[in-house]
């Protein structure tokens, strides 16, 4: 059975299907809407390892649902041996781990392809890192007895909504290897930063998978499922979809691909973001991630990407899913510059110049340009 159909159904004409923005077509009334409610980490606050829960990025699909820990529970069903039915409480008595893991939102860049995906407007801030604690879920899974004809793991959250005319319950899955396996480990997670979830965040149970987009680590975890049969539910087989064209089928959005991202030097005009330098010897920094492998180089242009060079890389801290911090130094002259950075990882990825296009606005990890005019001093 799809165990999706058991709660979504079409809602024909309630909600609009997937577009791309017209030529010359600015941002809707709905888009500011959604980026009203979802917001991105400032750049700045690149500068901190770890980033505070009320800067790390948002992303709510429906509603923020009505969640009291003391009400929780949280079931393991499917096709398993011993279901398993836990509140908060039962949760938490298991041995805990705390990871720290670098989240990035899928649709991050959405906004700066053309033509543009029509969705949440997102430029290059949807990230965020945090150490999340919680109880691993092979764990849980191998005391629920995994059936031997299981595929895969269905989480559900209890988020509900309308979605391209269906109905739903947010739902996702992932192969039982990745739900079972070690490396990375996928936490049931009840805490963010030594503290209980927010309620933006999850509160009081969410999923998290290190390396994965944000699409995966479902909020407000209510129930995990196992399947004889891959799931085909919306937010599966429909959305989160690298596609070409509105019949393509597409291919599954899956891990992160590697980005680095820059503070930006100087200060901004207010409106439009632009920043402004002195002359003179000025330190860059940021930091790059990837979820499919360590990052291993970061490389600096101040000429738009005409010339490039080595920035230096933080040793690693011992956080394989986590964002590694980088920095060099420019030496600015009167005039407008264009500074680029860009990651590549252990596996030989590395960010492209040119957009990767897709309908969605999934995966844009074109790199960051961040125009700067370097003002001479006053005379």
């Amino acid at each position: 059975m799809d165990v999706d159909r058991d709660t979504a159904r079409d809602v024909e004409g309630f909600s609009t299907p997937g577009r791309v923005a017209e030529p010359g077509e600015g941002i809707s009334l709905e888009e500011l809407a959604l980026a009203a409610r979802n917001h991105g980490m400032p750049l700045e606050a690149l500068r901190y390892g770890l980033t505070p829960a009320g800067l790390h990025y948002v992303l709510v699909h429906y509603d923020i649902p009505a969640a009291e820990a003391a009400d929780w529970r949280l079931t393991v069903g499917g096709r398993v041996r011993t279901p398993l039915l836990l509140d908060v409480i039962a949760l938490r008595s298991y041995p805990s781990v705390t990871h720290r893991v670098t989240m990035e939102c899928a649709g991050n860049g959405r906004a700066r392809l053309t033509p543009r995906p029509v969705s949440q407007p997102w430029l290059v801030e949807a990230v965020g890192t945090a150490e999340w604690t919680g109880v691993p879920l092979r764990v849980l899974l191998e005391e629920a007895g995994v059936e031997p004809d299981a595929v895969e793991a269905v989480f559900t959250g209890a988020d509900h909504g309308v979605e391209r005319g269906v109905e739903q319950d947010y739902r996702r899955s992932l192969p039982l290897p990745v739900a079972t396996g070690d490396d990375p480990e996928v936490l049931v997670a009840y805490a963010m930063n030594g503290a209980h979830l927010p309620p933006q965040h999850g509160h009081p149970v969410r999923l998290v998978v290190p390396g994965w987009y944000g699409m995966a680590h479902v909020k407000w975890l209510r129930d995990i499922s196992l399947t004889s049969t891959p799931f085909t539910g919306f937010q599966q087989s429909v959305a989160y979809r690298y596609k070409q064209s509105a019949d393509d089928p597409g291919e599954p959005v899956t891990r992160i691909a590697p980005r680095a991202l820059m503070i930006p030097p100087g200060f901004p005009d207010f409106m439009t973001r632009a920043r402004a330098v002195r002359p003179g010897r000025i330190g860059l920094e940021g930091r790059a991630w990837s979820g499919h492998a360590p990052v291993v180089r970061v490389e600096v242009s101040t000429d738009d990407g005409r010339t490039w060079h080595d920035a230096a890389l933080a040793a690693p801290e011992g956080h394989p899913w986590a964002w590694r911090h980088w920095h060099t130094a420019w030496t600015a002259t009167p005039g407008n510059h264009v500074l680029v950075a860009r990651a590549t990882d252990g596996e030989g990825r590395t960010q492209p110049v040119e957009q990767p296009w897709n309908r969605g606005g999934f995966g844009n990890n074109l790199v960051q340009r961040v125009p700067v005019l370097c003002v001479p001093e006053a005379g």
